[in-house]
């Protein structure tokens, strides 16, 4: 275990020699469904390898915004040149969950990365609903959010690598109405599931009116006690739970270059 709260690390495994068995993925899932996050070290897949593993894992999705890495549409760069001070995502989310169906996983390999610095912190977020009163808890069963990809904050990690590899898609089209508290669909256990980065309200009430409450959510979402820290090494995959867990990769390596491939896997409509 990384942290009492979640996260899990698997070593003595090698997957660039692994045929992807569904004994061996059977074991990495069992572990991910229970500890939210699960990191493989030392892996150094190449781009067609990660594809392999993402596809043995669960059916590989395209990011809206940006091209693939290496002729591989569903494989995109998470990248901080040395001269910028932006790093893309660098807010708290769960990822792309402006989609009618957001991905359930995504799986990060470092390529390149910092002499330190440029962790990824992440948050349990069942915990973050068992912690929660009953009657907040019966408030929220009944609300949904309205969650968008043009929020100004997250918008404005892209900028730099929509530049470079954009593909076209108009951000602002991007929008989806997701219930507040859903229920794991693999584990049956709820969470709360709503995206500091893309959250702007809560459906029938104005942002004004949802501002306050979910100004107290985003804060509980990410209590101390909630989270883990992953601290990178190169070749490592991580593979994490978009439907129970948000993340946040820390912005504290200015000067230095941070490269990893990121593929998201498929999911399902929360309810």
């Amino acid at each position: 275990m990384l942290a009492p709260a979640m996260g899990a690390e698997i070593t003595g495994i090698d997957l660039a020699a692994s045929d992807f068995a569904d004994t061996v993925i059977g074991e990495i899932r069992a572990v991910w469904l229970e500890h939210k996050m699960v990191v493989l070290r030392n892996q150094n897949l190449t781009p067609q390898q990660q594809l392999a593993l993402a596809r043995a894992f669960g059916e590989p999705a395209i990011y809206p915004f940006l091209d693939g890495v290496d002729g591989i549409p569903e494989l995109t760069a998470v990248l901080k040149r040395e001269h910028e001070t932006v790093n893309f995502g660098g807010v708290w989310h769960t990822d792309t969950i402006y989609q009618d169906a957001p991905p359930m996983a995504t799986m990060l390999q470092a390529i390149e990365l910092p002499p330190i610095g440029g962790d990824t912190i992440f948050a349990n977020q069942e915990l973050a609903y068992e912690r929660l009163s009953d009657g907040l808890k019966e408030t929220l069963g009944g609300l949904h959010v309205v969650s968008a990809a043009n929020k100004a904050k997250v918008a404005a990690t892209r900028t730099a690598r929509i530049e470079e590899a954009g593909n076209g898609t108009d951000v602002n089209a991007l929008a989806a109405v997701h219930p507040v508290v859903r229920t794991h669909p693999e584990t049956g256990r709820k969470s709360l599931y709503l995206s500091p980065g893309h959250a702007i309200g809560f459906e029938g009430w104005t942002e004004d009116e949802s501002a306050s409450l979910l100004d107290f959510l985003f804060q509980h979402q990410i209590a101390p006690e909630f989270q883990c820290r992953l601290v990178w090494g190169v070749g490592d995959i991580a593979i994490w739970d978009n439907r129970s867990a948000l993340h946040y990769p820390l912005n504290d390596y200015h000067g230095h270059r941070r490269l990893l491939h990121r593929i998201t896997l498929k999911g399902d409509k929360p309810v």
